[in-house]
């Protein structure tokens, strides 16, 4: 092979290897996504089934074993945390991926992409000035 169709193979393995990266990504949000809701569901029958002196099973890994019902809310509910900040990672490093992609192929950066929704706090801060 000479030179070019070197530099050419190069170029675009490169490319292949970061849009394999942005769809990694993708399907590990997509997997944490699945996993937080099926402890939201959890937590939502925990709520609802039985009183809070009753021992639950949970399942860990291929095991079961039996916990507190205050205690299991406890353990899930951090596990929702953990779950919510790794699936802000990975967006937060997404949106960095595809750009690094589009600038790989020559593509001008998404715009609007980079935007961030307004926290609880600047929400109210807007509703008083509006109510005024």
């Amino acid at each position: 092979m000479d030179a070019g169709s070197q530099r050419v193979l190069q170029y675009f393995t490169e490319i292949e290897e970061a849009a394999e990266d942005v769809l990694t990504t993708k399907q590990q949000i997509v997997d944490l996504d699945m996993k937080r809701n099926r402890n939201r569901e959890a937590l939502s029958a925990l709520k609802h089934d039985m009183s809070d002196s009753e021992k639950v099973k949970i399942c860990f890994g291929n095991m079961f074993l039996k916990f507190p019902k205050s205690k299991a809310r406890e353990m899930i509910q951090k596990d929702q945390e953990q779950l919510d900040k790794e699936i802000n990672d990975l967006r937060r490093g997404l949106k960095t991926k595809v750009n690094c992609v589009n600038e790989m192929q020559g593509n001008p950066e998404l715009r609007g992409y980079n935007l961030s929704p307004l926290s609880a706090d600047e929400m109210k801060a807007i509703h008083s000035l509006l109510k005024r």
